[in-house]
């Protein structure tokens, strides 16, 4: 088997970039999507508590941690203004369609029904394996009944957020820098570099937020190479919502984005130990389900 990155398919990807490619062009973009993202965020939310009248302070602190499963789905909803702002960018600073942003279109959906096919095969595989343990006992969340009962709609909002985020880093981010430079080490490095510094969260992580971030870097760098070799978000997209549906619907973390889970784990964020230990066997995870998810697309 031929694992030598095979790129082809990302010529096609960048193509509608090409035409504006200039570097101050890009940071213009940068700047539009950041102000229109904090603005229609600020909408979103003020418009939430609005409609929440008296219980506003009491949500608010909800969706400080994403405690309650109505916090977690309005923090995840709340991700479409990230695209929203993105599809404004690119309509305005570089006429074209924000559709352009996921990729060959004929590669999209069946690239994603692929590699979810292969994530959940993953999925079930790790489920048959020997027991193995997260340190303690899992403490039940929800009730498993009513878990089912919002599972469909829960599935919608993790796919907004893992969408929002995939469209502005492989999609905006990495489609203009490839079409401005040829080199892998900037058009899928720099993304991930700013997908890591999102991720860089010192007051929840502790003294492990450096190792979050650069988990999150590396994850952004595996999601650019899926996103090259395909042409298109779909593998990426999947990846993402498939981690983050394990992370954020069947195992959470008491102490943060909870709402949502069947389970939680026996720590806690600023258990800085146990998340330590932790880490190694979440980021060998990482890398098996790119490695399926590299397999699903092969051609």
């Amino acid at each position: 088997m031929n694992w030598r990155p095979d790129y082809s398919a990302h010529a096609a990807f960048v193509a509608p970039a090409r035409s504006t490619s200039a570097l101050w062009r890009f940071f213009l973009g940068l700047f539009v999507a950041v102000v229109a993202y904090v603005a229609l965020n600020e909408l979103y939310f003020q418009t939430v508590y609005g409609l929440a009248g008296s219980a506003a302070p009491s949500l608010h602190g909800d969706l400080l941690k994403g405690a309650t499963p109505q916090a977690m789905y309005l923090l995840l909803f709340s991700f479409g203004t990230m695209a929203m702002a993105v599809a404004v960018t690119v309509r305005i600073v570089h006429r074209r369609s924000a559709g352009s942003l996921f990729g060959l279109p004929g590669r999209l959906w069946p690239s994603f029904r692929a590699v979810s096919g292969a994530m959940l095969l993953l999925g079930v595989a790790l489920a048959v394996l020997p027991p193995w343990s997260m340190g303690g006992e899992l403490t039940p969340n929800l009730p498993l009944s009513r878990w089912l009962l919002l599972l469909p709609l829960s599935l919608l909002a993790v796919l907004v957020q893992v969408s929002a985020e995939e469209i502005v880093f492989r999609g905006y981010v990495q489609q203009q820098l490839a079409a401005r430079f040829n080199a892998p080490l900037i058009w899928m490095v720099l993304p991930s570099a700013l997908f890591a510094a999102g991720h860089y969260l010192p007051a929840e992580a502790g003294e492990n937020a450096l190792m979050v971030a650069l988990w999150a870097g590396f994850f952004g760098i595996l999601m650019a190479d899926l996103t090259a070799r395909s042409g298109s978000l779909g593998p990426a997209i999947a990846v993402h919502l498939w981690n983050n549906v394990s992370a954020i619907l069947i195992v959470s973390l008491p102490d943060d984005l909870s709402g949502l889970a069947l389970y939680l784990t026996p720590f806690s964020m600023d258990d800085a130990a146990a998340l330590r230990s932790w880490l190694p066997v979440d980021f060998a995870l990482m890398l098996v389900s790119w490695l399926a998810a590299r397999l699903a697309i092969r051609r």
